[in-house]
């Protein structure tokens, strides 16, 4: 069983630089073009379902590669961006400058403490397992799918896969990226295929 892991394409607080995570901000025109690109991208890779974040910069782009190869796409609270709380519409500059206390301890230990009104990364990682679960029991661990969210989400998400198979650094993937693992049922293990595959956008 193969996933494929997308980014959603491109908005306008990608570009300045501001944390979106729960905030419903949608595509921009670039990130159309990208979404579209990606959509055809997808032809080499056919799913037979697709699970999209219920955020609409993800369920958007969920929706161009689900029409092109007209596979039903199932929308998963779950697979929204991590909560930041009060610091969405912010950079980190401002982040930093505004919230310096909360920030450093936030920084220190990610896994247990949140952003004011946000979530821990230890309910990141739950809510992700949970959705994954799901995924698999839906798809019995045999059928290829897509699985289209966002970057933090999805850094997560291969983290959580990988298991520490990864290297030490920070997972990065840009938007309306694919990232290919490989999934075996009989040992329940997952093994990366391909990191933040951006090919298809040309433009």
């Amino acid at each position: 069983m193969r996933i494929y892991l997308i980014r959603h394409g491109q908005t306008d607080w990608n570009i300045q630089g501001k944390i979106q995570g729960s905030h419903d901000i949608p595509l921009n025109n670039t990130g159309r073009k990208q979404a579209e690109l990606l959509a055809k991208g997808m032809d080499s890779h056919p799913v037979k379902k697709i699970f999209s974040s219920t955020l609409s910069r993800a369920a958007e782009t969920a929706k161009l590669i689900g029409e092109r190869q007209k596979v039903d796409i199932y929308l998963m609270p779950d697979l929204i961006e991590v909560e930041f709380g009060q610091w969405e519409g912010m950079t980190w500059d401002q982040i930093k400058a505004s919230y310096p206390v909360e920030y450093q301890q936030w920084n220190l230990n990610p896994v247990e403490v949140a952003p004011p009104g946000g979530e821990t990364q230890l309910a990141v990682v739950k809510r992700c397992a949970g959705a994954l679960k799901e995924i698999l029991q839906m798809t019995e661990g045999k059928e290829d799918v897509a699985i289209v969210s966002h970057g933090a989400t999805i850094a997560h998400l291969i983290a959580y896969m990988l298991k520490g198979q990864s290297e030490e650094t920070e997972i990065i993937v840009g938007n309306a990226s694919i990232t290919t693992l490989e999934y075996e049922p009989v040992t329940g293990e997952f093994s990366l295929v391909e990191m933040n595959d951006v090919g298809h956008l040309i433009f």
